[in-house]
């Protein structure tokens, strides 16, 4: 038991005499799970094991359920009538896990290149940190830019970072190209990172007009073709990993829609599934195809353990399914069906907007489906629509046709 478990657990029984739950958060077998621990009493027991996920630890001798919200309110409902739940330890760790995971709190054991900066710029990135936090920007994106703005740190060692000007970032990213060769997709999201720095938490406008980005390339989505996605289809026996590609391709979802997609998202009535705080915090409804929705019911039918919030859940209870795992579906599928083209899961994403396009769906209201900022990145797609590609005679066959060469 965890010391901040141990000063909540001293005294089992409320004032009114119902038993007292203390939860606290502990790692068990090398996972993070919340336990129950409170004193011993039958019919208390009974109902924590109603809860579902919940296990038994014989070396802790306590109870214990995953890490999710709704469980411990379902904890909390099931025993109400007998105990009391103290949650005030929990809560406290999930602050301090909050806390650490975000890089606010200085761990210099488990982090030792942080104690290599100086105050000033450990100081400066719990700065940067707090502010990206408060703006509400997306974990990957916290994340992405404390790790580019940490390079920086790390370059420049005891000089001050506020103290830089734009001839030092010009000359910092000349750097990153010599030494690192760092590709034009990093260094723009390392100007980016930088830039928030100096624009949004020190209030430097235009610092960055006169730092030169590189361009980008232009990337064509790769897709995949009719026959090939009856072949994918065909390769999966299980019905959940079915269910899983088929509402990628359907709705031209993203791995992260698709493992995030809730129960109560899924509109059976009007037919649509609506896509919560999608990229760029954009909600959007897309269309729920009737073949999806019968591959759903006959899943969610036959599935040994029914899913409680999302359609598609992990080994816990309540929790996601894994994205990885999606991913590793979408492979061993490929694979199976002996597609040899470089893919990922985002093909299917890819593949479904260029399938409509051939169909004659207007890329407007693709762009809508799809739920991008911009027209730019859905009139990709308009370079590689197929009957536009074989409606193009090449001049090689032309020569062929007037006798001019020989095969």
């Amino acid at each position: 038991m965890t010391k901040v478990a141990k000063q909540h657990n001293k005294n089992k029984k409320s004032a009114s005499g119902m038993k007292k739950i203390v939860l606290s958060l502990q790692i068990h077998k090398g996972r993070e799970r919340i336990f129950a621990e409170f004193e011993y009493e039958t019919s208390l027991v009974k109902l924590v094991k109603e809860v579902p996920g919940a296990r038994y630890s014989g070396s802790k001798k306590s109870w214990h359920i995953p890490v999710v919200k709704e469980l411990v309110a379902e904890l909390v409902a099931k025993t109400k009538t007998l105990a009391t739940i103290d949650t005030a330890p929990l809560k406290q760790q999930l602050i301090e896990r909050k806390l650490n995971g975000l890089g606010l709190k200085e761990n210099y054991d488990a982090k030792p290149d942080l104690a290599k900066l100086c105050s000033e710029n450990r100081e400066a990135l719990r700065i940067y940190i707090e502010r990206l936090v408060l703006k509400q920007y997306s974990p990957g994106t916290v994340k992405t830019y404390r790790n580019e703005f940490f390079q920086l740190l790390k370059e420049i060692k005891g000089k001050p970072v506020q103290e830089l000007t734009t001839d030092h970032i010009r000359r910092y990213m000349h750097y990153c190209f010599e030494h690192y060769n760092i590709s034009e997709a990093t260094a723009n999201s390392r100007i980016n990172a930088i830039k928030f720095y100096f624009e949004s938490v020190l209030g430097r406008e235009k610092m960055f007009v006169e730092i030169p980005r590189p361009k980008m390339p232009l990337q064509l989505p790769k897709v995949l073709g009719e026959n090939e996605l009856c072949r994918l289809f065909r390769a999966l026996s299980n019905l959940k990993h079915k269910a899983i590609l088929f509402c990628a391709y359907s709705a031209g979802l993203r791995v992260s829609e698709v493992v995030n997609l809730k129960l109560e998202d899924v509109d059976s009535d009007r037919m649509q599934m609506f896509i919560k705080c999608a990229k760029g915090k954009k909600d959007r409804y897309v269309t729920l195809s009737p073949v999806l929705l019968d591959v759903l019911r006959a899943y969610i039918r036959k599935s040994t353990q029914r899913p409680l919030k999302y359609v598609f859940e992990g080994a816990e209870p309540a929790t996601p399914y894994c994205s990885r795992s999606a991913q590793k579906i979408f492979q061993n599928a490929k694979w199976t069906a002996h597609i040899h083209k470089t893919v990922s899961f985002h093909a299917l994403r890819h593949s479904f907007a260029t399938h409509l396009l051939e169909k004659g769906i207007d890329v407007t209201y693709i762009q809508e489906i799809l739920g991008h900022f911009n027209i730019k990145t859905t009139q990709r797609y308009l370079h590689i629509r197929k009957e536009q590609l074989v409606t193009i005679i090449s001049p090689l066959d032309d020569l062929y046709k007037k006798g001019g060469i020989e095969i």
